[in-house]
């Protein structure tokens, strides 16, 4: 029986510098990608606010490891070689960018109607809306 040493430690150690570092891309890019999601689906824009909903319900209603095999199988499809690192960020942020912009959908939602309405009273725009009041 093989026993546990320090050169099976540090390959635990080298691949969870690989799982924080993945999940770091994850979170900061899922949240950028998310926070455009959001806004673009609670827009005033029919054609923005769709396409959003589609982006979510497929990156949502698809399991992780199908959007893993399609971005690192189906890239060289298309003609791009893609280091399979770059690969798995790019499916992370993808999925976690509709996760998180379904939750802050639900936080812009969540501002009292009289405080839209004020800041339509004011006349400002989309973007000064969200910037400034919510």
């Amino acid at each position: 029986m093989r026993t546990f040493g320090l050169s099976e430690f540090l390959f635990i150690v080298q691949a969870a510098q690989w799982t924080l570092a993945l999940s770091a891309i994850a979170f900061v890019g899922g949240a950028l990608l998310g926070l455009v999601v959001a806004l673009s689906r609670t827009s005033e824009n029919a054609v923005a606010r769709n396409a959003s909903r589609v982006f979510i319900q497929v990156f949502q209603g698809t399991p992780l490891l199908l959007q893993l095999f399609l971005i690192f199988f189906g890239a060289p499809v298309l003609g791009l070689d893609i280091n399979p690192w770059v690969a798995a960020g790019v499916a992370l942020v993808l999925n976690s960018a509709a996760f998180l912009a379904e939750i802050w959908r639900g936080c812009i939602e969540a501002v009292p109607r009289g405080q839209w309405e004020a800041a339509q009273a004011l006349n400002l725009s989309y973007i000064n809306r969200m910037r400034f009041v919510v």
